[in-house]
């Protein structure tokens, strides 16, 4: 690994193909235990590493579906006035 001094570090592949980050490394990304990482190999046979985006899902029950659509049905006011602009103007 290249520092911003150009110094690289050195660490060990374990046998069951684990590696171990040195901490100032981890530091310096903001990563802790556990984060999530992409696994990329170039051309040239190197490996890249990068902090992987991992976003919470939300499950949603059959009663929240059914309060999603009722927010999103129009009011008769704008249903008319839809109407009006999808009328073909002859």
């Amino acid at each position: 690994m290249t520092h911003n001094d150009g110094t690289m570090e050195v660490v060990r592949l374990g046998k069951s193909g684990q590696i171990s980050l040195p901490k100032a490394m981890l530091r310096r990304l903001g990563l802790a235990g556990g984060a999530l990482l992409l696994v990329d190999v170039t051309p040239e046979g190197g490996i890249i590493l990068r902090p992987a985006g991992a976003f919470p899902t939300e499950l949603y029950t059959g009663e929240r579906i059914k309060e999603f659509r009722a927010e999103d049905r129009m009011t008769p006011r704008e249903g008319r006035c839809v109407k009006r602009q999808l009328r073909p103007t002859i």
